[in-house]
């Protein structure tokens, strides 16, 4: 987004952040922790450990891009009465572009490092420089994240610590489960490639032994020589899914498809209902590599 654009919605918040200014990091009127996490796979993290103590709001909403999403005014108002701004703490774009300016709305605000104490790998776009953001998509991670969540609720509400940690053990062990189960569901698909428009699985490839390919690249559609590559590629390996998220345009990897005679599968990384969604991920690629 633009600079000037990103100037023209802050100065639109200013009346709105006017009133709320002077409430930073006050508890809501129910007594609950304010918490707003970037993504909405987050939202179910801070859920999981917080249960009934925390009200959660979620920045970028389901069906909306963390590449593009501008904030609203509510949501900045939101944010200003809130006690923590858990962050996926990666090179997530909406984070690069707006963090900054979200916190100095509320200097007293508790940033949690949601990655802190993940290796972040590199992009699996080649002609992406840079590390890779979506952490989440490997349960090893969301098991970190989950972590660091909760030593944040608990510095500012150490009354409650072992209410916090039962909670959190108690979703771990839902992760531990979690993890077995996708591995159980993709055996005997190690070394397998799957393609996909925009390369988000690199941690998950990486967990469970697969091969990410992305179609875009640097952010932006392929050129017809990297496609025609792909073409090949899929042809060569029997490849006859092409998976997309549902945020973007789909019209290169039905072009794929269609050469490949092959489908388009929608898989979404930025779903909530992490538990569920990640089975049906993980459902959908021991499909398509049959």
């Amino acid at each position: 987004m633009k600079s000037s654009a990103i100037k023209v919605a802050l100065v639109s918040m200013a009346v709105f952040l006017s009133v709320a200014c002077n409430q930073a990091a006050q508890p809501a009127s129910d007594g609950k922790i304010g918490v707003v996490v970037s993504i909405l796979p987050q939202a179910e993290f801070v859920q999981k450990v917080g249960g009934d103590k925390v009200d959660v709001t979620v920045m970028v909403p389901p069906g909306a891009s963390p590449h593009t999403y501008e904030v609203t005014p509510a949501q900045m108002v939101k944010l200003s009465t809130a006690s923590i701004y858990a962050k996926v703490g990666t090179p997530l774009e909406f984070e690069l572009t707006w963090l900054d300016k979200l916190i100095a709305q509320n200097k007293d605000i508790l940033v949690v490092d949601c990655s802190k104490g993940i290796n972040l790998m590199q992009s699996d776009d080649p002609d992406e420089s840079g590390m890779d953001p979506h952490i989440w998509t490997a349960v090893s991670n969301v098991k970190v994240m989950v972590n660091n969540i909760c030593d944040g609720l608990v510095s500012i509400d150490t009354g409650n610590k072992s209410y916090y940690q039962g909670n959190r053990d108690a979703y771990l062990a839902e992760l531990d489960t979690l993890d077995k189960d996708i591995r159980t569901t993709l055996s005997g698909t190690a070394g397998r490639t799957f393609i996909v428009y925009h390369p988000a699985w690199s941690y998950f490839a990486h967990d469970y032994g697969l091969v990410q390919v992305g179609i875009e690249q640097e952010g932006k559609e392929p050129k017809a020589a990297y496609m025609a590559r792909l073409i090949s590629e899929a042809k060569e390996k029997n490849i006859k899914v092409i998976f997309v998220s549902p945020e973007f345009d789909t019209r290169n990897a039905e072009t794929i498809a269609r050469e490949i005679g092959g489908r388009v599968v929608i898989i979404d990384p930025l779903a909530g209902d992490y538990l569920i969604n990640m089975r049906s991920i993980a459902a959908a690629f021991k499909e398509a590599f049959k």
